[in-house]
């Protein structure tokens, strides 16, 4: 995993016990999974119409929210970045099609 994805991961576990009043992720925790989502779709939605408006640095930029608040919720449930890296890595050498295949069986 990057320094930068093991940093985050730290910093959010450590997030978890912090006074939501004082830190943006603690105030996320504690307003519960269904807020942590409501995020997410968020920065989703910003992040195509980012990519529909084609302007590289706002893609970059809204692409790294969508990142930080599925990290936010992948900490939330218990989970870790490597997990899903892992699972990417898995992926690797199987055909997009061939992995959907399986997927539906």
């Amino acid at each position: 995993m990057s320094d930068v994805l093991e940093k985050l991961s730290q910093v959010l576990e450590e997030r978890k016990g912090a006074d939501p009043d004082k830190s943006y992720v603690a105030k996320l925790y504690s307003k519960g999974l269904d807020s942590i989502l409501k995020k997410v779709g968020e920065e989703a939605t910003e992040t195509v119409i980012a990519a529909k408006g084609g302007n590289r640095e706002e893609i970059v930029y809204e692409t790294a929210d969508l990142w930080f608040h599925s990290m936010v919720m992948l900490k939330h449930l218990g989970l870790e970045p490597e997990q899903v890296l892992m699972e990417l890595q898995r992926r690797f050498g199987l055909s997009g099609l061939e992995e959907k295949e399986n997927r539906e069986k």
